[in-house]
């Protein structure tokens, strides 16, 4: 871990940087997925199998390689984020944010006293080498990289609020709960829906932060990119795994009923 963060950095300058999804909650995988070339990886504690150790383990295998490790807490709270904080997540993907307040408390939580809340414990934390760093505390609060997940109708109607707020890198929206506050659950790609997004987009990327979201569809993801967006995520390590081996299974399914009937006995 340098004292800088290149990801915040990336986003500041508007260059683009793609990303890939870990639901898998396994380091190992997470490993892999580090040697693929994306600019940054998404360890998720939301929507994942994932606690504090398994999101530490999968801070350590992908920290040898390219590629940031952008962790999702579950909620919110200070103490979650304290806590992911101090194990080396430099950069926090914050979900349901619905207003400018709760953005500033997320920005206060990520920060040290006199500017936030977060406690000091960083001489025994993974986060400062364990003290060996010796200007932690004097650079942490600009090392951290605080994006924010807009994903209903209340944060698109609070979306230029929560983009004026100091401290916020980053605005994520998510597709799939937009959809759902809109009335369109497990419905991404309804036209409102990719409307709503859209427009969100370009409300982000004229407020001078940088945009982000999710989609498997690569098509989509480029349209987004073009729309300005600067950090998309293009894929889902578990649904990846599963799509591919449900494809294979099927792929052969005609060669296990021909043995069936070729070796009614066997």
């Amino acid at each position: 871990m340098s004292a800088s963060n290149p990801f915040k950095a990336a986003l500041a300058a508007r260059r683009k940087q793609i990303g890939f999804w870990l639901s898998m909650a396994d380091s190992y995988l997470a490993e892999v997925s580090a040697t693929a070339g994306f600019d940054w990886l998404l360890i998720d504690n939301e929507h994942a199998p994932n606690d504090l150790r398994g999101t530490l383990a999968q801070l350590q295998a992908v920290a040898p390689y390219g590629a940031e490790a952008v962790v999702r807490p579950a909620a919110g709270d200070p103490v979650s984020i304290k806590r992911l904080l101090d194990i080396g997540a430099r950069t926090l993907l914050v979900p349901m944010v619905n207003t400018a307040d709760e953005a500033r408390a997320l920005v206060a939580a990520v920060r040290y006293p006199p500017h936030g809340i977060r406690g000091v414990g960083s001489a025994v934390g993974r986060a400062s080498r364990w003290n060996a760093r010796a200007d932690y505390l004097d650079v942490a609060d600009d090392e951290v990289c605080l994006l924010v997940q807009a994903e209903t109708i209340a944060a698109l109607d609070n979306l230029e609020a929560i983009c004026g707020v100091d401290g916020v890198d980053g605005v994520f929206i998510g597709p799939a709960d937009l959809a759902a506050s809109m009335g369109q659950r497990g419905k991404a790609g309804h036209p409102d829906v990719q409307r709503a997004i859209d427009a969100a987009i370009r409300t982000i990327v004229a407020s001078g932060k940088a945009a982000g979201t999710l989609t498997s569809d690569p098509a989509l993801a480029r349209h987004y990119l073009e729309l300005g967006c600067t950090f998309v995520a293009t894929g889902v390590d578990i649904l990846m795994f599963a799509n591919a081996a449900r494809k294979l299974a099927r792929d052969f399914m005609d060669v296990r009923a021909g043995r069936r009937e070729d070796a009614p006995f066997g």
